[in-house]
C-alpha cells in the first residue's frame, strides 16, 4: 500500500508535502467520487506514455461531462517532477480532477507486490454508464480486492454473475492456452488499459470472451498494469499454476524491451 510521508502534491498548481494538501469537504470528488484520475509510472524521472494517460484522462472527463484544463494538468505534472528532484525521483504520479474543479497530483512509491500473485474470483457487475471512464468511483474495485484478501488471496479477479472473466480491480488479465495468449475484449466493459495495449503491441494476443472455467483450464495467467508491468499469477481460486511460464516470461521480456526503447 502506498504511503505518502515523503510524497509531494500539486494542488491547483501549488506544490506542497502531500500530507499538508487539503480540499474542502464540499468537493463532490470527495462526497460522491465524482471525478477522474490517472496513475502514471515514472522511471528514474521519466514518465511512461504520459500523453496516452492525459488523452485517456480527457476522454474520461468528457464522458463525465467534467471540464478539465489539460494544459494546466500537463504543466502541473512537469513542475511536480522537477520539484521532486533527481535524488529520490517518484516511482508514480497520480493525477485527479474533481467535480469541485480541483487538479490534484501526488507522487507515489510503487506498492509492494509478491513475485507471483494469487487471484481469488469475486462476482462483479460492471456499471455500463461508466464504460471508458477511469473515475474516482473505485469503491467496488477496492471492496473486491478486500474480499479476495479476506479469503486468503493477494488480489481479486473480477468475474460477472454469468461467469465471464473481466479483469483485476486495477489491472488487465491475460492467459495462455496451447501457446495462444488471450485477453477479454473491450466490449466486455473492461478498462482500455495503456499497459494492456502495450502488451498487444509487442506480442500476438487474441481477444476472446472467456469464462472462469476457461481461465481455470489455462496453462499460464498473468496481470498487466502500469504499476505491475507483467505480473505472473501462481493461482486462481484453487487452481495452481506452474512457475515455469514461458509465454509470460517472453511477454515480460518484450514489454521490458519496449519500455527501455521508449524511455530512451
Amino acid at each position: 500500500m502506498a504511503t505518502y510521508e515523503d510524497s509531494l502534491a500539486s494542488l491547483d498548481g501549488e506544490i506542497m508535502p502531500a500530507l499538508e494538501a487539503t480540499i474542502p469537504v464540499t468537493d463532490e470528488g470527495l462526497l460522491r467520487g465524482d471525478g477522474v484520475f490517472e496513475a502514471v509510472r515514472v522511471y528514474e524521472g521519466t514518465p511512461f506514455r504520459l500523453e496516452d494517460h492525459l488523452a485517456r484522462l480527457e476522454r474520461s472527463a468528457t464522458n463525465l461531462r467534467l471540464p478539465v484544463d489539460l494544459e494546466a494538468v500537463r504543466a502541473d505534472f512537469w513542475r511536480l517532477l522537477a520539484q521532486a528532484g533527481s535524488d529520490s525521483p517518484p516511482e508514480a504520479v497520480r493525477i485527479l480532477v474533481t467535480r469541485g474543479g480541483r487538479r490534484i497530483l501526488l507522487t507515489e512509491p510503487l506498492p509492494e507486490l509478491p513475485e507471483r500473485i494469487r487471484l481469488g474470483s469475486v462476482t462483479y457487475a460492471p456499471t455500463r454508464i461508466l464504460d471508458g471512464v477511469k473515475s474516482l468511483s473505485y469503491a467496488a474495485n477496492m471492496l473486491a480486492r478486500r474480499v479476495a484478501v479476506e479469503a486468503g488471496f493477494d488480489e481479486a479477479l473480477l468475474v460477472t454473475p454469468h461467469g465471464r472473466v473481466l479483469e483485476g480491480p486495477t489491472s488487465s488479465v491475460f492467459w495462455v492456452k496451447g501457446g495462444e495468449l488471450l485477453t477479454p475484449p473491450l466490449s466486455d466493459h473492461i478498462l482500455a488499459s495503456i499497459t494492456r495495449r502495450l502488451v498487444m503491441e509487442v506480442v500476438e494476443v487474441t481477444e476472446r470472451e472467456s469464462t472462469l472455467d476457461d481461465l481455470l483450464g489455462a496453462d499460464e495467467v498473468f496481470l498487466a498494469s502500469s504499476m505491475r508491468e507483467v505480473h505472473p499469477v501462481s493461482a486462481v481460486d484453487d487452481r495452481a499454476f506452474d512457475s515455469d511460464a514461458p509465454v509470460t516470461a517472453r511477454t515480460a521480456a518484450a514489454v521490458g524491451q519496449r519500455l527501455t526503447q521508449e524511455l530512451a
